[in-house]
């Protein structure tokens, strides 16, 4: 078989390459392979007796460009919602108890500074020292830091341990101080060497949100989940071929003349111009080892660590007291493989029946990941124990999901810049081949698709120009 260009993995960077390299080429010269019988990757959206269960991500920030454009271009723009406003308010837990997240908190750092100095979750000395952040000097050197590092020096270690910290992990799963910051948040170290303060630009800034973007100032999604961006995109790619349920063995260069042979687990060849490799890094590795070693090396050298995600629904009358607010994420320093708890029926109202509360919670982090691979009736007890302790809720669930990430969530660690820059290099050697996902600059759906439209407008440039 042949192509002009093949991409591995079905998931949003590989769905955002393929479609966007549709709009650009022959839609009959793509071939889409993913390995799973279903096309998502870690959207996995079920729909079931009135409830709506998102085994992965539930939603994206709107504040990066890339999903919301993706959306509005797919016509499913207007369909887009943010969180419920009336009942926004997260929690952080310490000593098994419940403490307000202070309001104003922009991606890890607060914006404000009356609630960091009022609120409970920090002792009086922990306080004065994270409002001390104002006076402390810029880092002028150049050598790369860890978040936890960057972080106690500006805020201190009770308020990296209990506020940037569980934050951190709930987007990551990672540990802090292996986690580069120039990799994961480089704009909070521009801030710094900018302004002198980070503190201070956020707390003099005014933002106004204007009209009906107001909705999107923050997370947003889709009424039925995030599948319905998956069923949007496999619709664009009726004209391109989509093979599931198929694995790719190898990628090597073509016997005769340029491009590369993509053999798959049952035998046969494709032939194509270029490749792009949508999938984990570690995943790519095996599959680039025989093209170039080196390159293989340097994907393996990127580390994963594997979560889940445990879906709990309840009779509301077997709720003691009402979830007021959205969830909670629980600190490493309060030990034990919990990142989060999601209270789903409050985050997204029209996801349940009326009579049911729907709870998540996510499991595994750097260092404490092997209960993900643990059977489902481990998980299960782990995320019942954790709601009987947290909101005395004892009642079996009305019903319960267990999804495993294996190996899922990449590790931007220290030198993990450095890494890409040679992973560049490497990809010199090998025209119309591209790399695309999570793995590199951004783990979130926004980058994802940033990410595949990138590398699709490259494969597209090089087969056009060919």
């Amino acid at each position: 078989m042949r192509a002009s260009v093949v991409v591995i993995g079905g998931g949003i960077s590989g769905l955002a390459t393929a479609t966007r390299l549709a709009e650009r080429l022959d839609p009959g010269s793509i071939v889409l392979i993913e390995g799973e019988s279903r096309l998502g990757g870690k959207i996995r959206t079920e729909r079931t007796a009135g409830f709506v269960l998102e085994g992965g991500p539930d939603c994206f920030l709107a504040t990066k460009p890339a999903g919301v454009e993706l959306c509005r271009r797919l016509g499913i723009a207007d369909r887009l919602v943010g969180t419920n406003p009336a009942l926004r308010r997260s929690y952080v837990k310490r000593a098994g108890r419940l403490h307000p997240l202070p309001e104003g908190i922009t991606g890890l750092v607060p914006s404000r500074l009356m609630p960091l100095l009022t609120t409970g979750m920090l002792s009086l000395r922990g306080r004065m020292r994270a409002g001390l952040e104002l006076l402390v000097p810029p880092r002028r050197t150049a050598v790369e830091e860890s978040v936890a590092e960057f972080a106690r020096r500006r805020f201190g270690t009770e308020a990296y341990d209990w506020l940037i910290e569980p934050l951190l992990s709930g987007i990551f799963a990672g540990n802090g101080e292996e986690l580069s910051l120039e990799a994961t948040f480089p704009q909070l170290r521009e801030m710094e060497l900018r302004d002198g303060s980070l503190l201070k630009p956020l707390l003099t800034a005014r933002v106004r949100a204007r009209g009906p973007s107001a909705v999107r100032a923050g997370f947003v999604t889709l009424p039925d989940g995030l599948g319905e961006l998956v069923e949007a995109l496999a619709t664009r790619l009726t004209g391109a071929r989509v093979l599931t349920g198929t694995r790719v063995r190898s990628v090597r260069e073509a016997v005769v003349g340029r491009g590369y042979r993509v053999e798959l687990s049952d035998g046969r060849i494709m032939e194509s111009d270029a490749v792009v490799l949508a999938t984990p890094a570690h995943a790519s590795a095996a599959m680039v080892a025989s093209l170039d070693p080196d390159l293989a090396g340097l994907l393996r050298s990127i580390p994963f660590v594997s979560t889940a995600t445990v879906s709990l629904a309840f009779a509301r009358a077997a709720i003691p007291a009402p979830l007021d607010g959205s969830g909670y994420v629980s600190p490493r320093v309060e030990g034990g493989p919990l990142v989060a708890c999601t209270w789903t029926s409050n985050k997204f109202p029209g996801r349940v029946p009326p009579d049911a509360v729907l709870v998540r919670c996510f499991v595994g982090r750097a260092g404490l990941d092997q209960v993900v691979h643990g059977e489902d009736a481990v998980l299960l007890e782990l995320a019942r124990e954790e709601l009987r302790a947290v909101h005395g809720i004892t009642a079996p669930p009305l019903l319960s999901r267990v999804v495993r990430w294996p190996g899922g969530m990449p590790q931007y660690t220290l030198g993990h810049r450095e890494r890409l820059a040679r992973l560049a290099a490497r990809l010199t050697a090998h025209p119309g081949l591209q790399l695309a996902g999570a793995s590199y600059r951004g783990v979130g759906i926004p980058d994802c698709i940033a990410s595949g439209w990138a590398a699709a407008d490259e494969v597209a440039a090089q087969v056009g120009a060919a």
